[in-house]
């Protein structure tokens, strides 16, 4: 834990007070803030600073597909501007248009090179290199979400059930946050609803991945059956993998009827030591299907 970035030591110090842990993903899990994050605030600002106008169509769709409505559903904003890209490149339509789609071989260097993926650690790789084009631009288009997304986004609520499934938990179990959103976003949320007392650390982007909260948090402090993840995408079901957890999923478009469930019957079970086995595998079953991995247009 010797390398362990300073802003994260929070999880690493994390003292079980419970026997329970649940990790909490926050954007389109706990709050109804991705559609409105990605189109209103990351698709408008992908379009002007990758200068894909002439294109913004096809840009708009293959976001929307990456982001909300495939198996990357909250993978972390740099690969999944990547994945747009590459969509992008192989669409005919695109290809007739005479489109030029970004090439940016040294944002897939820093996004490969185990850096946590954050401005922050982007803006200081740009300083090691005394300055990158490329790289530069993609720290303006970033901050420019952000800015975004800081004037665009308040006023949207937790889901139904939430704040009662957060205070159950906390009666029972210690709970964090475990996202891929930039941590002043996650407190600014999290602060405006008056719920961030229910949980003993926000971990955001900025602390590393979701698998690397887990593990910081909870790895070695809670038996594997008494360490749940709740998150409405395919890589939260990774994280609670990779760290040996139980995974409840919020299923995208059914969020309010995922929360009542969990709060009226699926967090007992836990609790019980009935949750995993096959009540889990039809629950995450019944999640995949809903996150396809082939976008509408090549179907």
């Amino acid at each position: 834990m010797a390398n362990i970035p300073e802003i994260a030591r929070p999880l690493v110090e994390l003292a079980p007070k419970h026997a329970f842990f649940v990790g909490i993903d926050s954007d389109g899990c706990a709050f109804d803030t991705m559609e409105i994050k990605h189109k209103e605030c990351f698709i408008p600002n992908t379009i002007k600073y990758w200068d894909l106008q002439a294109v913004s169509k096809y840009a708009r769709e293959a976001a929307e597909f990456v982001n909300l409505y495939s198996k990357w559903r909250g993978v972390n904003r740099w690969p999944a501007l990547m994945m747009v890209f590459e969509l992008l490149r192989e669409r005919s339509e695109v290809q007739r248009r005479h489109a030029v789609i970004p090439d940016t071989p040294k944002l897939r260097a820093f996004i490969e090179s185990g850096r946590p993926l954050s401005n922050e650690s982007l803006a200081a790789l740009i300083a090691e290199l005394s300055g990158e084009p490329e790289l530069e631009r993609g720290l303006a288009w970033s901050e420019a979400v952000n800015a975004t997304v800081a004037d665009m986004v308040h006023g949207v609520p937790p889901f139904p059930y939430v704040v009662e499934s957060l205070e159950m938990i906390s009666q029972v179990a210690d709970a964090i946050v475990v996202s891929a959103t930039p941590l002043e976003a996650l407190v600014r949320e999290w602060q405006e609803h008056a719920i961030d007392g229910w949980v003993a650390v926000i971990a955001g982007q900025d602390m590393g991945s979701k698998t690397e909260h887990l593990r910081m948090a909870a790895g070695g402090k809670y038996e594997d059956s008494h360490k749940l993840m709740i998150g409405d995408a395919p890589g939260d079901l990774s994280a609670a993998r990779a760290n040996n957890a139980l995974f409840y999923p919020v299923n995208p478009g059914h969020e309010e009827e995922s929360w009542e469930r969990f709060y009226k019957e699926a967090f007992a079970r836990f609790i019980e030591g009935s949750y995993g086995g096959d009540y889990e595998a039809q629950l995450i079953a019944e999640f995949e299907a809903a996150l396809p991995s082939i976008p509408p247009w090549k179907r």
